[in-house]
């Protein structure tokens, strides 16, 4: 079962292109430092700007990377059914776990045409399914209903949901049942999304936290809550630091200054002003990773 800490990990770059070395020693620092979980090409992997073959070629290197030691979920979401259906494929093939898919974003379908991209992805590819919901980004939201009804099928499996309503995941145990997978997709509200029956996060901050952000995700799991904070109140200046620009250009700059990887991002992207840099690197010293 997916749980914990699930890092959407990062792709790194260097000149231009994959750094496909720094790729693979960050999947083995992510295993040693106790996340479990990772999820390649999603957006804070840089999917809107990576080629098909990059994207395919990212999920492939982490799938064998990891070898099996924690599950991969691999990015396979577009508002293009058919593009949907190839990245699932490709990371079936490849030996992913599950994939997350994203509701459509720009071509705005209504409820019943999230029913019908997600239920032609389900059939067509043997694969499990992790809804994304992500309303501020793709200005589509799949409402708990809907959702009940997709979690109905056999390998729609969970949800990482990024609506910021810790009250969606109530509504969401009524209409999925507490077997559907409530995973949260919100770094400043995780502590309290698993307080109302979630079971994890898909964080960008644990690409430069791991070890604090599954020391967290198991205290909730535990139902140590009193920990669980003290771990958040370490952690939630770094969480705003890191989204005051797109977080993934916060947290590759964060990463930056702990020598795992470059900041370099792709455009439309650019770097971080040095306002917000003083503020990373604040936050990065208030989670004691920076002296």
């Amino acid at each position: 079962m997916l749980k914990g800490s699930l890092p959407a990990l990062v792709t790194p770059f260097k000149n231009g292109a994959l750094d496909v070395d720094t790729l693979k020693h960050l999947v083995e620092w992510h295993i040693n430092q106790g996340s479990h979980g990772l999820v390649p090409v999603g957006t804070t992997g840089e999917s809107p700007t990576l080629s098909h073959e990059e994207h395919e070629a990212v999920v492939e290197i982490v799938v064998k990377a990891v070898n099996g030691r924690i599950p991969v979920v691999a990015g396979a979401g577009s508002n293009n059914t058919a593009e949907s259906l190839r990245f699932m494929e490709h990371a079936k093939k490849v030996g992913a776990d599950a994939a997350l898919v994203v509701t459509p974003y720009y071509n705005k379908p209504t409820q019943r045409g999230l029913i019908a991209h997600f239920k032609t992805l389900h059939d067509a590819c043997d694969l499990p399914i992790v809804i994304y919901n992500i309303p501020g980004r793709s200005v589509v939201d799949m409402l708990p209903a809907t959702m009940g009804e997709l979690a109905k099928l056999p390998r729609i499996i969970g949800v990482k949901d990024a609506t910021g309503d810790l009250a969606r995941v109530c509504q969401q145990r009524i209409t999925c049942g507490t077997d559907f997978l409530q995973i949260s997709g919100e770094d400043a509200t995780a502590h309290g999304f698993n307080a109302q029956g979630g079971v994890g996060c898909i964080s960008v901050t644990a690409n430069v936290a791991p070890k604090l952000c599954a020391e967290l995700q198991e205290a909730t799991l535990r139902g140590d809550y009193a920990e669980a904070l003290k771990i958040q109140d370490r952690l939630m200046p770094l969480h705003q630091a890191i989204f005051t620009e797109p977080g993934l250009v916060g947290v590759k700059y964060a990463m930056s200054r702990l020598d795992l990887c470059s900041a370099e991002v792709r455009p439309p992207l650019t770097p971080l002003l040095d306002e917000t840099k003083a503020l990373v690197d604040a936050g990065l010293r208030h989670a004691g990773l920076l002296n």
